[in-house]
């Protein structure tokens, strides 16, 4: 009875970890520490290193339940059968996920991540992102030349412009700077609509291209 007690102890805490993890790196970005981490959470430094043996322990986890969550928003998406509402779907969930979440932009966009992590999270998210490409093409909703990886790069560029103006929003007197990044989506949403004449310029980069990229921001 005493060992299965511990080790329900020791699953809360972790949890608890995780959780707290989410919350400081969230607010504060990957430069936070497991001390940080530990004293948000309410436990011990000592019980802290016992779940995770490191800080990079913890943002591997971490990083295992944004990609689940991801792949979950994206198969609803795609579970949509009009193409462009499912697209419009994914990209608000997925970046209002982002943009309330430093560490999940970060990581998405390459950052403190292993070329293994990289490996992994691309094989479960990039066929699910080309296919949602690809429906949005096949039903016109989208112009013709619009692929995946053009989602994945208009995402992360709208993660850029929020964390720039949350960052510089301390001279801001409005009340609705954190959700300034949607007028850029819905720029970026039109930009998306097969009503332009002018073909897109040079040929998008390839799921793999696109791999390496951010394999390379670190």
């Amino acid at each position: 009875m005493g060992e299965t007690t511990l080790r329900i102890d020791a699953e809360r805490n972790r949890q608890r970890l995780l959780q707290a993890g989410r919350e400081v790196f969230a607010a504060r970005g990957l430069d936070a520490t497991l001390n940080d981490v530990a004293h948000h959470a309410g436990v011990g430094v000592g019980t802290a290193y016992r779940r995770f043996p490191n800080k990079e322990a913890l943002i591997d986890a971490i990083f295992e339940q944004q990609v689940v969550e991801l792949e979950s928003i994206l198969h609803e998406a795609l579970a949509e059968p009009d193409a462009w509402k499912g697209l419009v779907d994914y990209l608000e969930r997925a970046l209002a996920m982002q943009t309330r979440d430093r560490a999940t932009a970060q990581i998405l966009s390459g950052r403190r991540v292993t070329p293994e992590q990289h490996d992994w999270s691309r094989d479960r998210l990039a066929p699910l992102v080309d296919a949602l490409a690809d429906r949005a093409r096949e039903q016109g909703v989208v112009r013709p030349g619009v692929t995946g990886t053009d989602l994945i790069f208009a995402q992360i560029g709208l993660t850029a412009v929020a964390a720039t103006i949350s960052d510089g929003a301390g001279g801001i007197d409005r009340d609705d700077v954190d959700d300034l990044y949607r007028r850029y989506l819905r720029i970026t949403l039109d930009g998306l609509r097969p009503v332009h004449d002018a073909e897109l310029p040079g040929p998008p980069l390839t799921t793999e291209e696109t791999h390496r990229v951010l394999q390379r921001r670190k």
